[in-house]
């Protein structure tokens, strides 16, 4: 049986609080149906990338059953995942278009096949599936009437993702994955998997956060086109990740024997900004 809706969104803030590092820090910013919307969509997305790190056939159908208890689910007939209920009542209140959750399987569900990244066009497709789509999911939770705002959102998810692939290189190529493009790792001489600290590892990492910085600049006008209430928390969200990108660029991209990351306190911090140009009227 399934659970009600109300013991739904109790298992998703409880998944959201467990395991979403950066975004859990934003969602405290907002109203609690909006919190609780969150935390659905989150919950949503951590099972279908959970699944996307393991192997096999039995992944790929159980991918596949997924994918169609979340078409009936988004009918309003709900599997015995506890996450459906919360799921139905959030895409359904704030209207979230049903694509976005067909493509965010597809993007994760390439991960159970070895990734064959060619040129940044390839790698741009990759992440709009899995990151770009979060986006312009979550803006629809946020609040929006400027239609210039779903290029934004898609652009802010190509620079978190950008961001993640930088600072999981070592991590990524343990699971067999290369998201850098094959084109850019030619032209700086970088053959993975026998990736090392050298200097063309070191302009090449550059080149790549030069570029989600220039997708972070073009999508900071997205701030001001969300809904006023939820400015804030949409702020504190590109802050946490813009500041990692930032970190990984201090620290000389050393990602090769370190995870580089923003402590809790610094996230916590960031929170606390946030709420405190919130209540100067700065957003």
């Amino acid at each position: 049986m399934s659970l009600t809706v109300s013991e739904s969104y109790a298992y998703c803030r409880d998944v959201s609080r467990r395991r979403a590092k950066n975004f859990y820090y934003s969602f405290v910013l907002l109203k609690n149906e909006q919190r609780d919307a969150m935390c659905a969509i989150y919950a949503f997305m951590r099972y279908c990338d959970d699944l996307s790190d393991e192997t096999g056939s039995t992944t790929m159908e159980t991918m596949a059953q997924w994918r169609a208890d979340l078409d009936r689910a988004l009918n309003g007939e709900f599997g015995e995942h506890p996450v459906w209920p919360a799921f139905h009542d959030a895409v359904r209140r704030y209207k979230i278009p049903h694509k976005y959750f067909h493509d965010m399987i597809d993007g994760v569900s390439s991960d159970l096949a070895p990734q064959v990244i060619a040129t940044f066009e390839d790698l741009y497709k990759y992440c709009y599936r899995v990151a770009s789509v979060v986006g312009l999911t979550i803006i629809h939770i946020f609040g929006f009437d400027d239609q210039r705002a779903l290029d934004l959102a898609e652009k802010c998810g190509i620079a978190f993702q950008l961001t993640n692939i930088l600072r999981d290189v070592q991590e990524d190529i343990g699971l067999g994955r290369v998201y850098l493009p094959a084109d850019d790792l030619a032209r700086f001489g970088v053959k993975p998997p026998q990736i090392a600290y050298t200097p063309e590892f070191i302009e090449l990492m550059r080149f790549e956060a030069s570029r989600a910085r220039a997708y972070y600049n073009e999508a900071m006008p997205l701030i001001k086109m969300v809904h006023e209430d939820s400015r804030a928390s949409l702020w504190a969200l590109i802050q946490i990740y813009y500041r990692l990108l930032g970190r990984i660029e201090e620290k000389q991209y050393r990602v090769l024997d370190q995870r580089i990351r923003l402590s809790t306190p610094e996230k916590a911090w960031l929170v606390v900004e946030a709420g405190t140009r919130k209540l100067a009227g700065a957003f």
